[in-house]
């Protein structure tokens, strides 16, 4: 008589080896100083940490909202242009509040050398494209 065959029995993976992959975040230091530049006053832990949570949901939905924008005009690069864009649906850029003023207001000098383009004697463009 035929015998009906039996799977063999696959061993159980260890917990450790199905983790989830992680996402990448921003770094703690660099959310508190931003932070801490703002607001310059103490802060609690519990308070921070929910600062933490809320900045990055932010820029996890605003590099969702750059990628919808992107995908739109059919590119695969985010441009500035999405960006300012996003910025004027947010009621951040306007005619009386362009891109480069916000730039000069909040960006320290290095940051803001290259984003805004510089004149420079003998008739030089900073940044150079």
């Amino acid at each position: 008589p035929l015998q009906l065959l039996q799977p063999k029995p696959v061993p159980k993976r260890s917990k450790t080896s199905q983790r989830k992959p992680h996402e990448p975040q921003i770094a703690r230091s660099l959310i508190k100083k931003i932070f801490s530049h703002f607001v310059k006053m103490p802060v609690t832990r519990d308070a921070f940490k929910i600062v933490e949570r809320c900045s990055e949901r932010f820029f996890r939905q605003l590099s969702n909202d750059l990628e919808a924008y992107t995908n739109h005009a059919g590119r695969k690069t985010v441009e500035m242009a999405d960006l300012e864009l996003l910025m004027r649906r947010q009621g951040l850029v306007t005619d009386k509040m362009p891109l480069h003023v916000l730039v000069e207001r909040y960006l320290p000098l290095e940051y803001r050398k290259l984003l805004i383009p510089v004149a420079v004697s003998g008739n030089k463009v900073i940044p150079l494209k």
